[in-house]
């Protein structure tokens, strides 16, 4: 989810040759005319446990959203600063050429257009006065630490936290992959299409959710696994916060930088886990173009004017000297619109214009019963994503969440469609009752792995695959994950906590997936007429159990021979030859240990400032550990993060969580910097403090934001 870099000064020129967007996407202008609103005077307190985990004490909702703010600027107040500067689309103006891809998709979006008009219009007064009491933290966090403030950051408005929201959404679906395939689709140059990439790509490496009911659980608990897998820093890091206030609200769970709500958690009734799912909910067109006029383009039998203005990009050069481009502007019918060197197009997503994505999340945050959760999540303002529930009651659910367009038969939308009919104009979605969802099956537990909905569960219940339209293009794949939930929740009738925290953790690959399959064919390729290295591994890799353990001395060549064709699956692209795979895998082990066995380790790393230890888990699993190869080693940046173990019944609820680092996210001066890295390294779940009382008897320290150096 990090932005991809164009490769030279000449390659960013030619991406922002081809710079358009909506001329009332240029909201720098419009955010700077606007007034913040009146300071309000704030009743809050944040209670620090001895991990650092802030739990925030609020009057009001809106106080509780301050002292948030607040209390996640402290531990990382860099990473919301720049999520502010991105979400305003002027990165570059304070990072220079790099940033200023990504500060074209926020213009190219209509971010700032659908926000300005949909802050009034859209939101309740409610979620308004969260969003502004959240900026206000940050506001409050910057005025205290002048040192750490970036010229043009204050003022911070509750639309610039909105902002946020709605540039995410479309990411989690692929919106980068389509935006890229518009770039490429005439062969322009690959630096061009990096103009697509935005920070918030969904990496595709995966998440777990799995809720197990009493009918099979072995003590007639409900229980919950919320594990999503993000990169462990950046804009899309998890931080774990605990919020309460006197109007109700209390939730605890993760949050990216920039949110005022737990996004995904629990609160005293109930929780949810959210998986990454990738329906097709964006569409491009190819637009007909005027000969006579190239302002015009055909559609219905007429020729329509395209709506044109200029947008400037602020770019940082050289350090301090600025640079202002401007670039054409178009919209269509159908959205904004490209004119690019192999032809015109024009782009339409699930939910363009809806903002209300911060609101649906507040309102699941509040929800207190199954029926204030599911119409929660009538309001589909999250075009996508997984959705996991359980309850003090014993009902858990899945939900394949999509706002799926309702589209017309003859078409391939999963191509260039054309644009000069209305046919292919959806203009509305199908309704949520028609989503793949399994509710409280007899089998006792659901589960997904960013994998098929049609397999949520065993027996009845699972989803009918032929009610879901082609166009929808649900997924149908099965991952490592999923396949390995499916064997060890069907093995097991009776499922203590232990075991499903076994569940969790197992670092196991299915005979079934297909990277085992890969690595199979690769050993069967070489096998016939091997080179001495090969047969070395050959002969290694045959004995390997399938286990991403620590201490394996075959994982390493196995899983390293398997990561090309994840890679390849993962990003859509064509599987690698599979014996140049372990050819490969071979060769870097004997350069960088002088063996093919080393532990697995010594190769499996997390590094954290002073700390650089041992892991075991892997890619695909379901305890998930990722991270590029460098020289023979995995450098791990992500997969497994912050999870919980959530347990209810009807005494109320237990929960136990893990960060891979800790709570000081990016302060490398704190204790809490990766003070829970050994418990993520031995697989170690903590506590979580939800009643004050136990908040106080592991208490570190108590203060008001702005008070806590007296």
């Amino acid at each position: 989810m990090t932005a991809r870099r164009c490769a030279s000064r000449a390659a960013f020129a030619v991406a922002l040759s081809f710079a358009t967007q909506l001329l009332a996407c240029a909201a720098p202008d419009a955010r700077d005319a606007a007034e913040p609103p009146p300071r309000a005077v704030r009743d809050v307190r944040i209670l620090r446990d001895t991990w650092g985990v802030p739990h925030v004490f609020g009057r009001t909702d809106a106080d509780t959203a301050f002292g948030l703010a607040y209390a996640h600027a402290e531990d990382d107040f860099a990473t919301i600063q720049e999520t502010l500067f991105r979400v305003r689309g002027r990165y570059a103006s304070v990072r220079g050429p790099e940033a200023a891809p990504g500060d074209y998709v926020v213009a190219l979006l209509g971010i700032w257009a659908d926000v300005e008009r949909g802050w009034e219009t859209q939101l309740e007064a409610r979620t308004r006065a969260l969003l502004d009491g959240y900026a206000q933290g940050i506001e409050r966090y910057a005025e205290s630490h002048p040192e750490e403030v970036w010229d043009g950051l204050l003022p911070v408005r509750g639309q610039d936290v909105l902002a946020g929201f709605a540039l995410r959404a479309p990411f989690f679906f692929g919106l980068d992959q389509t935006l890229r395939r518009v770039f490429e689709g005439g062969g322009a140059d690959g630096a061009a299409a990096q103009v697509a990439s935005a920070p918030w790509s969904a990496p595709g490496a995966g998440s777990n959710a799995f809720a197990v009911s009493p009918r099979r659980s072995a003590d007639g608990k409900t229980r919950l696994v919320v594990n999503s897998h993000q990169p462990w820093t950046g804009p899309v890091a998890w931080y774990e916060a605990h919020v309460r206030s006197d109007e109700g609200w209390e939730a605890v769970g993760g949050v990216f930088p920039g949110a005022p709500v737990i996004l995904h958690g629990h609160n005293r009734q109930l929780g949810w886990a959210f998986t990454v799912n990738r329906p097709d909910l964006a569409d491009v067109y190819r637009l007909e173009i005027d000969p006579g006029d190239p302002g015009r383009y055909r559609f219905d039998g007429a020729w329509r004017t395209l709506e044109v203005g200029r947008v400037a990009l602020a770019v940082r050069l050289f350090g301090l000297l600025p640079w202002t481009v401007h670039r054409e502007v178009l919209r269509s019918v159908h959205g904004p619109a490209l004119r690019l060197p192999h032809g015109t197009f024009a782009l339409r997503w699930a939910g363009m214009g809806d903002v209300r994505q911060v609101e649906q999340w507040y309102r699941m945050n509040r929800a207190a019963s199954w029926d204030e959760w599911r119409d929660a999540m009538r309001m589909q303002a999250i075009a996508s994503l997984n959705a996991v529930y359980a309850d003090r009651s014993g009902r858990i659910h899945y939900l394949y969440n999509a706002r799926v367009p309702e589209r017309a038969a003859g078409y391939d939308w999963s191509g260039t469609l054309p644009g000069d009919t209305s046919a292919t104009l959806w203009t509305a979605y199908r309704p949520f009752e028609a989503s793949p969802q399994v509710t409280d099956p007899a089998s006792g537990f659901v589960q997904n792995c960013n994998s098929s909905p049609f397999e949520t569960t065993s027996g009845a219940g699972n989803p009918d695959p032929a009610a879901a339209p082609a166009s929808a293009g649900i997924e149908t794949r099965m991952t490592n994950r999923a396949l390995r939930a499916r064997e060890l929740f069907e093995a097991d009738a009776s499922i203590t906590a232990d075991e499903l925290k076994a569940i969790k953790f197992d670092v196991a690959y299915s005979e079934r997936s297909a990277a085992w399959d890969h690595l199979q064919r690769a050993l069967a390729a070489a096998a016939a007429d091997a080179t001495p290295l090969e047969a070395r591994a050959v002969a290694l890799a045959r004995g390997w159990d399938r286990r991403a353990t620590a201490d394996s001395r075959s994982a390493a060549i196995a899983i390293l021979t398997m990561v090309p064709a994840l890679a390849a699956r993962q990003a859509g692209l064509p599987e690698p030859e599979p014996r140049a795979s372990l050819r490969a895998a071979a060769a870097m082990l004997e350069k960088r240990f002088g063996r093919l066995d080393p532990a697995w380790a010594e190769v499996n790393r997390m590094r954290r400032g002073a700390l650089d230890q041992g892991l075991a888990g892997g890619p695909d699993l379901l305890h998930a550990v990722e991270g590029p190869v460098v020289d023979g080693v995995v450098e791990a940046d992500s997969g497994d993060g912050l999870m919980y173990v959530v347990t209810f019944d009807a005494d109320g609820v237990r929960s136990e969580s893990l960060h891979q680092y800790g709570s000081a996210t990016g302060r490398p001066d704190s204790p809490h910097y990766a003070d829970q890295a050994r418990l993520f390294a031995a697989q170690r779940l903590r506590p979580v403090w939800l009643d004050e009382a136990d908040v106080r008897a592991h208490l570190a320290r108590e203060y008001r934001p702005g008070e806590e150096a007296r």
